[in-house]
């Protein structure tokens, strides 16, 4: 330093500069607090005052009053004292809640039992009841003082909120509750709730917040005849379908919009908020209650084990490869022939995986990858499914699932898999299309390819919502486009399930199996197509018939009027899951033998689409020795069918 200068200590000043800002802070404070002592001073002399008034009638005697002039310096100091010990001179009253009114309440209760002892310990220089009255009045006082600002911003809630959507909410439980109480307390929702519902007797003429409780669901119809509503929302987080559909039904019957509050698994932290309510979809009227899934089990069969999934680009492909991906598998391996599809699945795992664009129609392609790679654990769901293309073309549906499984079938049993799940279809009972009689033969080569050593079996089920394969995204297409929506038949019917919970099903199944079962899963109660697609209309804001004309078109080739889970040879068992049932049939449904197979897939690869599509129901239905031996004798006179064979597979 230059001339005996010192630098000045930039610490010590921000240090001392920290201290004046606390000491500023603290002094703010006791003013506060001492402000706030000195207004309960008046209070608790106001309050004991005017229970000596009350109880003299306002004719207080001098003797009276020198008595409580003379103790009130007490009861002023152990009030303020309990106060003080309780915490009252430390809140922002602004923003109490229960917490901070039993904390009053608390001093109040302790305050009145000192005093009261104080003054029967001095010779009770005030009566009795002026001590227990005044300790009363002056725990109300203190009260309604520190949440004076809660009481008028309650009232200027209550103004604010005329102008909003006036709801009636159905459900009176604690997610209804919460419902009411968040609405009132946030003007910015826009929700005003004037009426509940509930099932319940026991909460019918009484009121929630505020709010009144008119009787079970269906009073909504009488409520709403006589009072303004803009809104239903159904409050019962764990709703089932049935409860669902009774409230679509009521607000449909007073034409209102309802809208709902999500399952408890859906909201952020189990908190019940206004923007978690949300329009109701055709998922919440078709899925089903939340489905119990022995988790241990499946993470059992799955954890460290190599898992491949097939079709893992589809809709219940990557379902299940996501599912999986959550058991820890040591290796997941992924098999799609579409890389976009392939791309699109590995872009949702939060765990790696191996992707493998590959296509199960190329035998040697899939022997190398199994013996590769040697997975344990074999899920294959890669099929052409869409009814009316495949009854087009035939030959591809044999290709794929047909040949596709053979090949898949062979090369799990040459690397050694030691578990085999095979996705079906109700399709493929009794099957009147080329998809579920294809199907059906693959179930049939899924069981003869396992034993009690391998656990390989067949998993079948019906539609799943949202998948590329269901009516639900057409309808929506036609919706979005104005109409018409097309149904094929008023009488047709399906069954439906949520692809999460088929998939779950179908992980349980397949620790359930010991090889050689079908699975089908319980799929509830059938759903009318025309009532869907007049549902979905009615989801998207328009009336059925008027705004949105429902179109019947007559059923088209391959389908059924209602799809069946088993054939009537097919005995269910009970497994130890309620919602899986095992068929075994009484009598043993024989695969097709390998020359047989291999007669109807050469067809498929040649394009001989009349033979692809006789040969593959004679196959699915028992008859493939009559079609084998016509077969034969047709290829007689047709010696290029095997050049041409010969030149596809090199």
């Amino acid at each position: 330093m230059r001339g005996g200068e010192q630098r000045p200590d930039r610490r010590s000043g921000d240090q001392r500069s920290l201290v004046s800002a606390r000491l500023a802070s603290r002094a703010a404070r006791v003013r506060a607090e001492a402000t706030a002592a000195l207004l309960d001073v008046v209070l608790i002399a106001g309050g004991y005052c005017f229970v000596l008034l009350l109880r003299t009638f306002g004719d207080a005697t001098t003797t009276q009053w020198k008595e409580l002039l003379h103790f009130l310096p007490v009861a002023v100091l152990i009030t303020l004292l309990v106060a003080w010990r309780w915490g009252l001179y430390a809140q922002v009253w602004r923003y109490a809640s229960v917490a901070e009114a039993r904390r009053v309440l608390l001093a109040g209760v302790t305050s009145a039992v000192l005093v009261t002892a104080v003054s029967l310990s001095v010779g009770r220089p005030m009566p009795l009841s002026v001590s227990v009255l005044g300790s009363m009045t002056v725990t109300m006082l203190l009260g309604a003082v520190r949440f004076q600002s809660r009481l008028f911003a309650f009232h200027r809630r209550q103004q604010d909120l005329g102008g909003g959507l006036r709801v009636a909410v159905l459900g009176a439980g604690d997610a209804a509750a919460q419902l009411i109480r968040t609405m009132r307390h946030d003007p910015h929702s826009g929700l005003v709730p004037v009426a509940m519902f509930d099932d319940d007797p026991r909460t019918h003429g009484r009121s929630v917040s505020g709010v009144p409780v008119h009787g079970a669901f269906e009073a909504l119809t009488e409520v709403a005849a006589g009072t303004e509503l803009h809104q239903v929302i159904l409050a019962v987080p764990t709703a089932t379908q049935e409860t669902v559909r009774r409230a679509a039904d009521l607000a449909d019957l007073v034409d209102l919009p309802l809208r709902v509050l999500p399952p408890v698994r859906e909201l952020v932290g189990g908190k019940v908020r206004t923007t978690a309510i949300r329009d109701l979809r055709i998922d919440d009227l078709l899925g089903r209650t939340p489905i119990d899934t022995d988790l241990a089990s499946v993470r059992a069969l799955l954890e460290g084990r190599r898992v491949l999934v097939t079709g893992a680009g589809g809709s219940i492909g990557s379902e299940i490869a996501r599912q999986v991906s959550d058991c820890a598998p040591a290796e997941l391996l992924l098999v799609e022939h579409d890389e976009t599809h392939l791309h699109d699945v590995m872009a949702t795992l939060h765990s790696p995986a191996t992707p493998l664009l590959a296509d199960i129609r190329h035998r040697d392609h899939m022997n190398r990858l199994f013996l590769r790679h040697r997975p344990e654990v074999v899920f294959h769901a890669a099929a052409h499914k869409h009814v009316p293309i495949l009854e087009v073309h035939p030959s591809e549906a044999v290709k794929t699932n047909v040949m596709g499984t053979r090949n898949v079938l062979d090369a799990a049993l040459d690397s050694g898999v030691a578990r085999f799940v095979f996705i079906s279809t109700d399709k493929a009972v009794a099957p009147s299309s080329v998809m579920g009689a294809s199907k059906r033969l693959g179930e049939l080569m899924t069981l003869d390819a396992g034993d009690r050593a391998r656990h390989f079996s067949a998993v079948r089920f019906g539609n799943v919502l949202g998948s590329r394969g269901s009516v639900i995204p057409t309808f929506r297409r036609q919706i979005e486009a104005g109409g018409p929506v097309t149904v094929t038949d008023a009488r047709m019917t399906r069954f439906f399930m949520s692809i999460p919970e088929a998939v779950q099903l179908v992980l349980q199944a397949s620790a359930l199996s010991a090889g050689g079962e079908i699975f089908m899963l319980e799929m509830g109660e059938p759903v009318r197509i025309i009532d869907l697609a007049k549902r979905m209309v009615r989801l998207s804001g328009y009336r059925p018939g008027s705004d949105i004309e429902i179109r019947v078109i007559g059923m088209r080739p391959g389908e059924k009027l209602t799809e069946e889970l088993r054939a009537p040879a097919e005995q269910p068992t009970p497994t130890s899951h309620p919602s899986i049932v095992a068929l075994r049939p009484g009598e043993v449904a024989a695969s097709p033998g390998a020359a047989v197979v291999e007669a109807l897939v050469r067809a498929a690869v040649c394009g001989d689409e009349a033979s692809a599509r006789s040969g593959v129901f004679a196959l699915a239905t028992g008859a493939e020795r009559r079609w084998h031996e016509q077969r034969v004798v047709d290829l007689r006179d047709r010696d290029q069918e095997s050049e041409a064979w010969t030149s596809s597979t090199t």
